[in-house]
């Protein structure tokens, strides 16, 4: 019906999607370390996902979309060396590992439902996918391409290197990656400092471990993503995604254990979100620059001068192509703000507008056709929402009589706006949820505006000053201007 076509970090281009089974679709995204809130960088990336997974189901697709929880092995700074996240999270609130995890899965999933994201088809984790792990870590030996040290085992990336490729998704040659890097210290019970662990020996300290043929330990971060992958989707699928800043390591070794494994390739199309930066520089939990979802509920933020909802956060963050930076500010949210308060009344006008025998002034057909291109091509929001904005500005053309539109347009229009609005970008009509108090607290306030000017017109200036000072008291400042008064209310 319609070519979607998918930009292919790995080949570093756009092409035309082609599911390995007709009518089927197996995508696999790295989700989330739960060892703390979930930040709006994360909620971007798994954003962009949600957009792909829904665009795909209404393409018809079958898909299963599988993203795991990561609840053991992630290391501090993405490293084979220091402590488990997790287990780090445990050790200084003095809790079980197991209650960190419920605590932040728990968290993720109430600020993903906030953002009325899709539920994957599979949600594994990794504690619940060790024997799996075990059982790749052996084949991987077996092959060869793995060494055990003091019951840890390392995946050998020189030995791979010279019968593979190693570097191909990030675009990285394996000379470069040794002239980069420091010679070992003697301390590491690695061949080479390019080696990644696919197994740590545990300590007596470590508090998360499983029992292996090596002894007990606990397993690689990069292994638990390619067994989940490939208990799911099988040895070669559709879609893999993530965060940009997963591309090398994380997905450069995931494509080795695959190879080293199965002796092929495990993915077609690698899909890469970039970043979140906020005042111009990365949003990372590791150096504090960071704001957290419920923060644009509240309103609590320095960054904030008011309080948004889940949806207006989300039109924000999809007017950007998710290949794309988006640089966070409060002006731009404002301005999304603006943006989606004029859709979503442009969308509740519909079913008033007057209909006519025939429409003018807008091609519907070629505005459907237009929407279906911006996202048949990678996937493209910002181009979407624009296209949103032309119908828009033509429903207001109808609304003051400048255009026309019949019956079955209008039919077909409300039907089109509400796949693309709803269901395709996700959005939900915050009109009549969070912003209906305040559509209701201002014309409360005008209502009383209008009694003081008409007070004041009777020389009544008892009841005008006492309007005014009791508003005032509740932190409602009016101001009076030559073309009438206005009021502004004051930040808590």
């Amino acid at each position: 019906m319609k070519e979607l076509y998918i930009y292919n970090s790995i080949s570093g281009k756009k092409e035309k999607f082609q599911p390995i089974q007709d009518g089927h679709v197996g995508m696999y995204v790295c989700g989330p370390t739960v060892y703390s809130n979930v930040h709006l960088g994360n909620v971007r990336t798994f954003m962009s996902f949600d957009l792909v997974f829904r665009y795909l189901k209404h393409l018809d697709y079958k898909v299963r979309y599988v993203r795991n929880i990561t609840d053991a092995g992630h290391l501090e700074n993405d490293a084979d060396e220091g402590e488990d996240r997790i287990a780090k999270k445990a050790k200084l609130e003095k809790i079980e590992p197991m209650e960190v995890v419920q605590r932040y899965t728990v968290d993720f999933h109430q600020i993903l439902n906030k953002f009325n994201f899709l539920p994957p088809s599979i949600e594994p984790t990794a504690t619940g996918h060790i024997i799996e792990q075990i059982e790749m870590i052996k084949e991987i030996i077996k092959n060869d391409f793995a060494y055990e040290v003091n019951g840890s085992i390392y995946f050998d990336v020189l030995k791979f290197n010279s019968k593979n490729k190693y570097g191909k998704l990030s675009k990285r040659n394996i000379e470069d990656l040794i002239h980069n890097t420091r010679s070992l210290d003697g301390q590491s019970d690695k061949k080479n400092p390019q080696d990644f662990a696919l197994w740590k020996k545990a300590d007596s300290q470590h508090i998360m471990r499983w029992p292996s043929p090596w002894g007990d330990g606990f397993p690689g971060w990069h292994l638990e993503c390619t067994a989940m992958s490939t208990k799911y989707l099988g040895k070669r699928f559709d879609i893999h995604g993530g965060g940009m800043d997963l591309k090398f390591p994380h997905h450069e070794c995931e494509i080795a254990q695959s190879e080293a494994c199965h002796g092929n390739n495990p993915v077609n199309i690698w899909m890469h979100a970039n970043m979140l930066t906020l005042n111009g520089q990365k949003m990372a939990k590791s150096t504090g620059n960071y704001i957290l979802p419920n923060d644009f509920f509240t309103g609590n933020s320095d960054h904030l001068t008011k309080k948004y909802s889940a949806s207006v956060v989300r039109f924000f963050i999809l007017q950007a192509h998710y290949r794309s930076v988006l640089d966070f500010s409060n002006n731009a949210l404002l301005a999304s703000e603006k943006g989606y308060n004029k859709l979503m009344d442009s969308i509740n006008s519909l079913p008033n507008l007057v209909t006519h025998k025939e429409s003018s002034g807008f091609d519907l057909e070629l505005w459907i056709k237009d929407c279906y291109k911006a996202m048949n091509d990678d996937f493209n929001s910002p181009i979407l929402i624009a296209e949103l904005f032309s119908v828009v500005k033509f429903i207001n053309q109808v609304k003051d009589g400048l255009a026309k539109i019949s019956a079955n347009d209008l039919k077909s229009l409300i039907h089109y706006i509400n796949i693309f609005v709803f269901d395709i970008l996700g959005l939900k009509n915050d009109i009549d949820e969070g912003t209906e108090f305040e559509g209701k607290l201002k014309e409360t306030v005008d209502l009383l505006i209008n009694m003081r000017a008409e007070a004041r017109l009777n020389k009544d200036f008892d009841l005008s000053d006492k309007i005014r000072d009791r508003l005032t008291e509740i932190g409602i400042q009016l101001k009076d201007e030559k073309g009438g008064t206005t009021f502004s209310i004051e930040k808590l």
